[in-house]
């Protein structure tokens, strides 16, 4: 039997080999721990120092490019943020007494290695972050991307991350209001799955992650401590994967939702009887990351007896235990006269609860097991002391090749039948086709307060059932904008999301991000990385909305092979009145009732680069992407909020984004099987640019012809330019330009394209 590594002994015995490297140190940060010691580490220390360490918890990497996003006013356009960047999550002020809080996060490896367990566990992660701000969690989203749609290994990762997804978050009662399914090359072997959840809570309800308070009580409750997900996503996501993939099928954490749901009630009775002084979830890192952040963010001191910590596995080391990444686990600090409450609730929920530990205020944290001290150190140092890297960055040599490579001298379609063939192909293509497959799994209404959902632009919730008052969400990024060029790839992100938002009629307030990109010991991939984060800065500016926080996930890359920057931004608006909101699409036409007029907010150019088309058709990525106009982007969404919430003219309202003017029309089209007929004309000259250029700062509206001049002169007054395309009626997409018929596309033979794709995929 190996005797215990406890803190005398290390003092004693400073030669010892330890396997820093296993871990994932380097050289010089096990030399730089044994500093800060002024002794070789314990065991237990060491265990703890890697995983809060890693580039997933630690944020070494980028924390020097984060910083910027503190230069962002932490107001919103309707009020102050309650918490923000260093929070569990951000905490916005929606009026009437209410606040939101929001998050998205990545669970990207771990998705790969073990598809359902790693997407399932991302979502329950991700819900306790929320909870951990004193929230009910409300609804989730889930941002996803995979390796082409054929390719035999996204057969695999596809259900099971569907299925984990859609499992945990219905077990949980929580709908799944909306997100993105992507697929693109280069992420074989790399999916990315990133979970977004929304929490309400009153301003008065909010709760901080800190340990204060000499002679408080540290209580663990929720599920007991096992031998899964041991380096999980701490270690796990801070490597890239070998060619062959991954063999860590035990670093993967398992999920029980029911167990999750209980925390979930429990906790927010504990809330709610006032027993709670701080709290902390666990996620990345276990107890380790949450003693040691809430002991720093406190008054710096607490006293942790480890053999008190429930075990399902009684074999587990000290350092497994504080490695454990085992779900549905949650850290409180109790006043000593609270204890008994908070124990009786937890009982009454069936949760297991123990007092594993209290706070002291000489500034250590120190872990005991079974008498022996095994952990003695500053909590600052280990949460938040961690190494800081200015990872060399350089724009790579192949940029300017990559945009000099325009898609302008792409063959494109001249006649009415190419380009009836070409919406056809579009339509049915991976990125563009009906995600029903995906989203039919997920429970989008249950708790009865959706508003929108799939596949409308945004999500929508009630917040308030006697007022109305609700907020809208979206998540969006085109990686290809990011390839071209990561500064406006990660401003187009940002627009796309903030638009969908404002088509619902919603005031966008702030955003949450994700940023997905390949390993940061590559030049090129942190010269991305840093363009994406000052362009998301400089649009936040622009635009006058915050960062709440985020996320950050690196090493997305297989061998030498990085996925395409994903800067996946989340925007969050509210909403005065639900009832009112703009639904995605026009509505049908019965019997001799008129047809709405369906006009275009916006102008359009010749913008074809990184474009679905250009994908699809021709494999192509090159040239720049569409120009981001954020003044053009804000003034088209005031409108859209005057036009829709305030006046109520607009009957339907549909972003343009992939796909263009063409994608949106089979959407807005198929959605109430309400066909429409549209002259390009005062689009472009060029039938096939109108079609399909991804120009930003574009909407499509449809209005009662009665209404038309009402948003003419209110566009006008929005400096917004406007073009009348048609009307709404009859079961064709009819598409004329100059005056002459060019196609027409029955709805039903459109329907049966757009929704064959994944299900023929998946057979």
């Amino acid at each position: 039997m190996v005797a215990l590594d406890t803190v005398s002994v290390a003092a004693e015995d400073p030669g010892r080999e330890q396997p820093w490297a296993d871990l994932g140190l380097k050289a010089d940060e096990y030399q730089r721990i044994r500093e800060i010691l002024g002794r070789r580490p314990t065991g237990a220390e060491l265990a703890m120092y890697s995983v809060m360490w890693s580039e997933h918890c630690s944020y070494k990497s980028s924390k020097v490019h984060l910083k910027q996003f503190s230069e962002i006013p932490q107001v919103t356009p309707v009020g102050a943020m309650l918490a923000g960047i260093g929070e569990n999550a951000g905490v916005l002020d929606i009026g009437q007494g209410y606040a939101v809080t929001f998050k998205v996060e990545s669970h990207n490896h771990p998705s790969y290695v073990e598809p359902h367990q790693g997407a399932a566990t991302g979502v329950g992660g991700i819900v306790r972050d929320i909870l951990a701000m004193g929230a009910r969690p409300i609804a989730v989203m889930d941002p996803l991307r995979f390796g082409p749609l054929d390719a035999p290994d996204t057969r695999r990762v596809l259900p099971g991350v569907v299925s984990g997804v859609g499992g945990y978050g219905n077990c949980l009662g929580l709908p799944n209001i909306g997100g993105e399914v992507v697929f693109d090359e280069s992420y074989l072997g790399n999916p990315l799955v990133n979970a977004l959840c929304v929490g309400v809570l009153r301003h008065e309800d909010l709760h901080l992650a800190k340990a204060s308070g000499a002679g408080n009580q540290v209580i663990l409750y929720g599920a007991r401590t096992g031998g899964d997900g041991i380096g999980g996503a701490s270690i796990l996501a801070s490597v890239t994967f070998d060619e062959d993939g991954p063999a860590k099928r035990p670093s993967v954490q398992v999920g029980d939702p029911f167990m999750e749901k209980l925390l979930i009630e429990c906790t927010l009775e504990l809330f709610q009887a006032g027993v709670v002084a701080g709290i902390q979830d666990f996620g990345a890192a276990g107890i380790s990351c949450a003693t040691s952040e809430l002991a720093a963010a406190g008054d710096g001191g607490m006293h942790v007896e480890l053999d008190k910590v429930l075990l399902r596995d009684p074999r587990l080391s000290p350092e497994e235990i504080l490695m454990s990444e085992s779900q549905e686990r949650m850290m409180a600090v109790v006043e000593p006269g609270d204890v008994a409450t908070f124990l009786e609730i937890c009982q009454r929920w069936d949760v297991e609860a123990t007092v594993v530990g209290e706070v002291t205020g000489n500034g250590r944290l120190v872990i005991d097991w079974h008498g022996e001290t095994v952990v003695d150190v500053d909590p600052r140092t280990v949460a938040h002391d961690g190494p800081v890297y200015r990872r060399p960055l350089a724009r790579p040599d192949w940029q300017d090749t990559l945009q000099a490579d325009d898609a302008g001298s792409l063959a494109r379609p001249a006649s009415g039948d190419e380009l009836r063939a070409t919406l056809l192909r579009l339509a049915a293509s991976p990125n563009l086709c009906d995600k029903s497959w995906v989203t039919d799994q997920y429970d989008r209404y249950v708790r009865g307060n959706t508003v929108l959902a799939q596949p409308s632009d945004s999500g929508m919730i009630r917040i308030d059932e006697t007022t109305n008052l609700g907020v809208a969400v979206s998540t969006d990024c085109n990686g290809r904008f990011a390839k071209l060029d990561p500064y406006a790839g990660a401003q187009l992100a940002l627009a796309e999301s903030y638009r969908n938002v404002a088509t619902s009629g919603a005031v966008p307030l702030a955003i949450s991000d994700c940023l997905n990109f390949g390993s940061p010991e590559d030049p090129a991939v942190m010269w991305q990385f840093a363009e994406a984060c000052r362009g998301l800065k400089d649009a936040c500016l622009e635009l006058g909305i915050p960062v709440t926080g985020g996320n950050v996930s690196l090493y997305n890359q297989t061998a030498e092979n990085a996925i395409l920057p994903t800067p996946v931004v989340a925007v969050l608006g509210v909403v005065d009145d639900v009832t009112r909101r703009t639904p995605s699409a026009w509505p049908s036409v019965e019997g001799e009732q008129p047809g709405h007029r369906v006009l275009l907010l916006g102008e359009t150019r010749e913008e074809l680069s990184g474009s679905e088309w250009a994908h699809v058709v021709h494999g192509h990525l090159g040239g720049l992407p569409p120009a981001v106009d954020l003044a053009a982007e804000k003034r088209l969404a005031e409108l859209l909020h005057e036009a829709g919430q305030q006046l109520q003219l607009l009957t339907g309202a549909h972003d343009l984004s992939d796909g263009g003017l063409a994608q949106a029309l089979v959407e807005a089209s198929i959605s109430n099987m309400c066909g429409v007929e549209v002259a390009l004309d005062g689009v472009h000259a060029d039938p096939f640019v109108a079609l399909f250029s991804e120009s930003t700062a574009r909407v499509l509206v449809s209005v009662a012809a009665d209404d038309v001049d009402r948003l003419v002169e209110l566009a006008g007054r929005h400096g917004v330019p406007l073009t009348d395309l048609g009307r709404t009626g009859g079961d064709v997409l009819a598409v004329g330009h100059a005056g002459a018929d060019l196609f027409d596309v029955n709805l039903l033979e459109l329907r049966s394209r757009w929704m064959a794709t994944l299900p023929l995929a998946m057979a």
